[in-house]
């Protein structure tokens, strides 16, 4: 089997999604690096696999597909029989049950997140000013959700049920830059089930694995 190739820095939060699934899939990839500082997004032969110009692209053989949780779900299905067979579910139920929980990280949970690490982690390397008032506005929107989680995993162990799956995985970027490059990391440890279904998720080989590439790939 050749390798996918995954395009885009190891640390941009939906490339580091991809290559959770990519590594709990057993599926071999090669990571493309695109230096955003210099444009590379925006060229034609990177537009032409990602016509938005933002990252991740990932190609299969002559398979090119963009956005990073629409990628995972096709790593899923195409791999199945690899690596964790239940990571997107084994019967309509379990996918549904994973589609909503993926859904809800896309709609209420990654917009203000995202905005609190674009803030807090990204916006002092880069030099740029913070906005206090967009930090104290999604940091209440992002205790909404995570209010609404924790109630959830009083129920369960995972989003999704009793196993680890895309639902947990696609939360992982966003929420490991809050714990661990903001001070935002109480509004998860302070919900006791929000912050056992963390320490569960965080402690992962394959999580464990991306972080070795932030490390070693820019």
């Amino acid at each position: 089997m050749a390798a996918v190739k995954v395009y885009g820095p190891s640390l941009s939060t939906a490339v580091s999604r991809v290559l959770a699934c990519l590594i709990e899939k057993d599926v071999q990839f090669e990571l493309i690096p695109v230096d955003m500082s210099k444009g590379e997004h925006k060229r034609p032969q990177f537009l032409s696999l990602q016509p938005f110009g933002q990252v991740p692209a990932f190609q299969d053989g002559n398979i090119s597909l963009f956005e990073s949780r629409a990628i995972c779900k096709y790593v899923c299905e195409k791999y199945g029989e690899r690596g964790n067979k239940g990571l997107y579910g084994m019967n309509p139920l379990a996918k549904a049950s994973i589609d909503q929980w993926v859904e809800a990280e896309g709609q209420s949970f990654n917009p203000p997140s995202s905005a609190l690490v674009f803030q807090l982690a990204f916006a002092p390397r880069m030099k740029l000013k913070q906005d206090q008032g967009v930090i104290r506005q999604n940091q209440d929107k992002l205790g909404k959700v995570l209010d609404v989680y924790d109630k959830r995993l009083a129920q369960t162990r995972f989003l999704a049920g009793d196993d680890f799956s895309l639902a947990d995985l696609s939360h992982l970027p966003n929420a490991h830059y809050l714990v661990t490059a903001t001070d935002m990391a109480q509004l998860f440890t302070q919900r006791d089930n929000v912050s056992r279904w963390w320490n569960d998720i965080s402690t992962r080989d394959s999580w464990i694995k991306v972080l070795h590439f932030h490390k070693t790939t820019k």
